[in-house]
């Protein structure tokens, strides 16, 4: 017999989302610390079954910035694609609840705590990305540190987004790189990866501007944070992004290769019908499949 729920948006967005979390946590085969706080650590998953050289994929996870999301549900996707065949790195990094100078004002509810901290999340993700090299070659010596690929899913995936631009952040800030990141690309999944568009859409319930540190430092910070703002980067970049995802909708995905366009760079789009937001990262989906895919094009 048919599900009647299986055309309900809502119905499938639960049962993608409990999928996802079925599995079981993966334990690395490796972790390493970028810096002093318990957060700033990389688990390491080696490529299983190879001893060959082979591309390093760096991982950054979702949960809208909050501190209660955190690396352990990427952990079965990350094992995926140690799976066929690739070095992965799981990073972790410094979220909400936010430190006292970043309050926006306004009381928040017990299930929604303030998201990311301003500056700290993104200090972490560049000192990640700049360890990276040397912690990867001591954890997993199969890891060619000249064959990188970065990912993120949902807030992960703007992280990604702007870990692949720091050469193009305004002059002046601490996360410049002089030169373009050593990278293959990056494959960005569902990612916020238009922060104004985001907002408008109230993407994730106020975390977007709390990870800015709050309304009166939004429209400043914005140029340093948002990708869409960052743009051109000169690096190969594809988003893959599920049609019905109701957590991160596809006009923020649009919006964010429109910007690209119009600053004269070009963008993969891979818009996958009737999925949702996490079989991108879910094993069992077919979705996760085609992720690997375009990953792999980059990559090899």
């Amino acid at each position: 017999m048919p599900d009647p729920g299986a055309h309900d948006p809502v119905v499938r967005d639960a049962a993608e989302t409990e999928s996802a979390f079925s599995h079981p946590v993966v334990p690395p085969d490796a972790t390493a610390a970028y810096g002093d706080h318990p957060d700033q650590v990389i688990d390491f998953y080696a490529p299983r079954g190879n001893q060959e050289r082979v591309p390093l994929v760096v991982v950054f996870h979702g949960g809208a910035w909050r501190q209660r999301y955190d690396r352990a549900h990427m952990t079965p996707f990350a094992d995926f694609l140690a799976r066929r065949g690739f070095a992965v790195a799981n990073v972790e990094y410094r979220r909400g609840p936010g430190l006292p100078h970043q309050g926006t004002g306004t009381s928040q509810p017990d299930d929604r705590p303030p998201a990311g901290r301003w500056p700290e999340t993104f200090d972490d993700v560049a000192a990640a990305m700049d360890a990276l090299p040397a912690l990867v070659t001591a954890a997993v010596p199969q890891a060619d540190a000249r064959r990188v690929v970065v990912t993120g899913h949902s807030a992960g995936g703007h992280l990604a987004l702007w870990a692949s631009s720091r050469h193009v952040l305004p002059e002046g800030s601490p996360w410049r790189l002089p030169q373009p990141p050593p990278l293959r690309g990056v494959v960005a999944l569902a990612p916020i990866a238009d922060l104004a568009r985001a907002v408008e859409l109230d993407v994730c319930g106020g975390a977007i501007v709390q990870l800015l540190g709050g309304e009166e430092h939004f429209a400043e910070r914005r140029a340093s944070a948002d990708p869409a703002a960052l743009l051109p980067t000169g690096i190969a970049t594809a988003v893959v992004q599920g049609r019905t995802d109701l957590t991160v909708p596809y006009e923020v995905a649009e919006a964010y290769v429109d910007a690209a366009a119009k600053a004269g760079e070009t963008v993969g789009l891979t818009v996958l019908p009737d999925v949702g937001h996490f079989p991108l990262i879910d094993p069992a989906a077919d979705a996760c499949a085609v992720v690997a895919e375009e990953i792999a094009q980059l990559a090899w």
